[in-house]
């Protein structure tokens, strides 16, 4: 930003801060896939942000960051490359989140940071008591994509002797907005306090200009240098933004001391491994295989904080109970949708809950399987 100030000699052209320096697709706030520019500008005040809120990110001593995260997604691109180049440190780089390749890694090698998502940390401390290896020395962690739960932030904590904390971000927000502090400030359940120079408040859902009191749910909205200025070729009545706040799409609280705590999403999207996934897109494919009528597409939660893909269908007539077979259902859809999206489970259902218009009703259908799953 500050050499983008200087004067150039005439006739030479170059970037901006405001200039797009890549654009990333995601469903956004609707499911429906967008483009999502970032500019210089947005990128480079969140790599700035999260130096100021990381201890020793100034560059002031020898740092080694575990990149396992995927380099195309912008909690990977922004807060693993980005924020370890400029902190000068240097990038333990692995090709998958193998919890094989990790742990022997980190037999040989210890980062001092290791930006992640829950269920990453679960799988690495499972592996790391089955085989044996110490994970201390790990100093800070920051989890993002899902809720961090208690039991693993302990388990982490205990293992390393370092720092977890859980953040809260959007693809179009550079990532971050908020996180909580590397002190014992940190409360579990809540995703912290806004980053520096970011404004972020409760909207009451049927007013977005009335902000709420502190404790009652509403919609989160964020306003910073972090922030996107739009879709790519979105009309501007359909853009995410209300007076000039972003609107997340996320039901959140804000207590008295700032800090925040995501309820739930306005929208059903599913998160399972640090990655979105709308039931729309699973659903439009199932509902071409030969067996199936209909079908839901629904999260269940899991106890690492993550959410398992889980389909209800409603089989074609005809179609018997007994020949519906998993795992080449899973192979089928594995030739029309990337994997994580595929559902791990299939529950047949006489009918899915809908309304009087025929819209599902998703949290019955999650109550539903959920049922299943314990019979």
């Amino acid at each position: 930003l500050a050499a983008a100030a200087r004067p150039r000699r005439r006739g030479t052209a170059g970037p901006t801060p405001d200039s797009e320096a890549l654009i990333l697709f995601t469903s956004g706030t609707t499911g429906v896939p967008k483009g999502a520019p970032l500019s210089h500008r947005n990128i480079v005040t969140n790599i700035i942000q999260g130096q100021a809120w990381m201890p020793g990110m100034d560059g002031s001593r020898e740092l080694s960051i575990l990149a396992v995260l995927p380099l195309f997604h912008v909690y990977g691109f922004t807060l693993t490359a980005g924020l370890g180049v400029a902190a000068g440190g240097t990038l333990i780089m692995l090709p998958s989140p193998d919890p094989a390749l990790m742990t022997g890694l980190l037999r040989k090698r210890t980062p001092t940071y290791m930006p992640g998502v829950p269920t990453l940390y679960s799988r690495v401390l499972d592996a790391a008591d089955a085989e044996g290896v110490d994970l201390s020395g790990i100093e800070f962690a920051l989890s993002g994509a899902a809720a961090l739960p208690v039991p693993v932030t302990r388990r982490w904590e205990e293992h390393t002797g370092g720092r977890i904390v859980e953040g809260y971000g959007l693809t179009e927000t550079g990532p971050v907005l908020a996180a909580n502090p590397f002190t014992d400030d940190r409360r579990a359940g809540y995703v912290g306090v806004p980053f520096p120079d970011t404004e972020l408040r409760i909207g009451d859902p049927e007013d977005l200009s009335r902000t709420l009191p502190d404790g009652e749910p509403g919609e989160l909205l964020a306003r910073g240098p972090q922030v996107f200025a739009g879709y790519l070729d979105l009309a501007e009545e359909e853009q995410p933004f209300h007076d000039g706040w972003f609107r997340t799409g996320d039901i959140a609280v804000m207590e008295p001391d700032g800090f925040i705590r995501i309820v739930s999403r306005l929208k059903e999207m599913i998160i399972t491994g640090g990655f979105n996934v709308y039931p729309a897109e699973v659903e439009k494919e199932l509902v071409t295989h030969p067996d199936i009528a209909r079908a839901a597409v629904v999260g269940v939660p899991r106890e690492d904080g993550s959410e398992e893909v889980t389909a209800a269908v409603v089989l074609a007539e005809g179609v018997g109970r007994g020949s519906v077979d998993d795992a080449a259902l899973r192979a089928w859809l594995k030739e029309r949708l990337t994997p994580y999206k595929v559902p791990r489970r299939f529950v047949v259902v006489d009918d899915l809950p809908s309304d009087l218009i025929g819209k599902v009703r998703r949290r019955e259908v999650r109550d539903l399987v959920t049922g299943t799953a314990d019979d």
